[in-house]
């Protein structure tokens, strides 16, 4: 079987070329729920260089999960090279890739496309070449039209990627320190900010580390100052998932997994006198409490009452030592992020795939979403923008109702969505306490505050959001 594409973005073939050549392009082409890079710090096209990765969503275990490994064969820095598999699931697998200028980046009226550059265009040319093994043959078809999915999702990845570049492209290249940065927002912002030229220190909790990797533990509270030298922004994602059962020994951990940490950093960096000028904060919605009807939440907003809201409140706090240092800080309340690699969607899927799927909680209960790629550039953007302190809410523009939200899911993937999840479903899975304040909430927060700081978000209504999510 062979499928050939073409997508045209509107920038220049130069800057197609940096970013495909740096590294984190292959973890930005690659949807979190299809596969993940075995070495998502590295890249390239040179000829020679293997690429590895684990086929399917991360939340399965390893064993299940197919390695594919492919070579690039050839490398022309004009613009072509070529990858073919080693070994995987396919019988055979060929993929030429050509980035070819395209002349002009206006469209048919003759207006420049957002946050291109003026007068220039690229085409992207993929050709694949590729068999199943013999007994899936019969499903050819439905490999084809995925795989045509897939390169739409790349180009549409593409495209808005090199648009968030271009808005930064007079600022000097930072090097930004992340921790949580095997995480899946962490994974996302590090390649981001590399296919942007930015260099990216991971922080993880090893002693000993690799090429440009900086050793931290936020349990026994060290941290070496001299290892934050020449680093301009830290990015504070770390944080164990609160999708779990609270019992007394998790809220513990949960708590002290990211108080400890801001903490930590926070002091760190207030004691240095030429250490990073930025930190940017996780944060949550979760601040306003489960549920607040008929209200319209902004930063403003003293918060509500609940596990998560006291949670968020002490991180949020936590952060005060380096603010009052004279560090800009930011915390971004991140709402309900979509992706099918992982967070609240990925479970949601099954059902609706078969047929049962429908709203998760009371039909009007507001739902606060935003795309896993529009959070993770919302974080990169808190990173680089000069003028943006304090909270601000990481929501699209469009909040929707669970009824809604449970009705375009269904109208996306061509499923029903009329049984609404019983109430017992999510406590047998999380707990009564968890469940009440992750799954049965009501949250219309604002995103004026990110939009009016120059931030534009590539998705804009929930089906579009789910389009590019699923790849749809």
């Amino acid at each position: 079987m062979r499928i050939e594409t073409v997508h045209r973005t509107p920038h220049p073939q130069a800057d197609v070329l940096a970013w495909y050549d740096r590294p984190g392009a292959l973890v930005r082409l690659t949807p979190p729920g299809l596969a993940s890079a075995d070495a998502p710090a590295t890249g390239g096209m040179k000829a020679g260089r293997l690429v590895g990765v684990r086929v399917g969503p991360p939340a399965l275990p390893t064993a299940l999960r197919p390695h594919w490994i492919l070579r690039h064969l050839e490398h022309d820095p004009q613009g072509r090279f070529v990858d073919q598999q080693v070994r995987g699931p396919w019988r055979t697998w060929r993929h030429e890739h050509r980035i070819e200028s395209a002349g002009s980046a206006t469209t048919a009226d003759g207006t420049s496309t957002a946050g291109a550059t003026a007068g220039a265009a690229t085409e992207v040319r993929d050709s694949i070449e590729f068999e199943l093994p013999r007994r899936l043959e019969r499903l050819t078809p439905l490999a084809e039209s995925q795989m045509r999915r897939l390169l739409d999702f790349r180009a549409r990845q593409l495209r808005d990627d090199l648009a968030f570049h271009a808005r930064w492209a007079q600022l000097p290249r930072r090097t930004i320190a992340i921790t949580g940065s095997s995480g899946l927002i962490g994974t996302q912002l590090a390649a981001l900010l590399e296919t942007g030229g930015h260099t990216v220190r991971r922080m993880v909790r090893e002693s000993q580390v690799g090429p440009g990797e900086i050793s931290w533990d936020p349990r026994s509270g060290e941290l070496n100052p001299a290892d934050l030298e020449g680093v301009d922004v830290v990015v504070n994602l770390a944080g164990r998932s609160i999708a779990t059962r609270w019992t007394s020994s998790a809220r513990r951990e949960i708590r002290g997994s990211r108080v400890n940490g801001a903490t930590l950093i926070s002091r760190t960096l207030a004691g240095m006198r030429e250490g990073p000028t930025v930190l940017v904060q996780a944060s949550a919605i979760g601040i306003y409490g489960p549920r607040r009807p008929d209200e319209l939440l902004t930063e403003a907003d003293p918060g509500g009452e609940g596990f998560l809201a006291d949670l968020v409140r002490d991180w949020e706090g936590s952060t005060h030592a380096a603010a009052e240092a004279g560090v800009r800080v930011v915390h971004v309340r991140t709402g309900m992020a979509l992706t099918d690699g992982g967070g609240p969607l990925l479970p949601q899927l099954p059902l609706f795939l078969a047929g049962v799927g429908g709203r998760l909680t009371d039909g009007d209960a507001m739902t606060s979403w935003i795309t896993l790629d529009d959070i993770v550039r919302s974080f990169a953007h808190a990173a680089l923008s000069a003028e943006l302190h304090g909270p601000v809410n990481g929501v699209g523009a469009q909040p929707v109702s669970a009824q809604d939200f449970a009705r375009t899911l269904g109208k996306v993937l061509h499923r029903p969505s009329l049984l609404p999840v019983p109430p017992f479903g999510p406590r047998l899975v999380l707990g009564g306490a968890a469940a009440d304040e992750l799954i049965r909430t009501d949250q219309n927060a604002s995103d004026e505050k990110l939009r009016a700081s120059g931030f534009e978000p590539a998705h804009r209504t929930l089906e579009e959001a789910l389009r590019h999510a699923l790849r749809r």
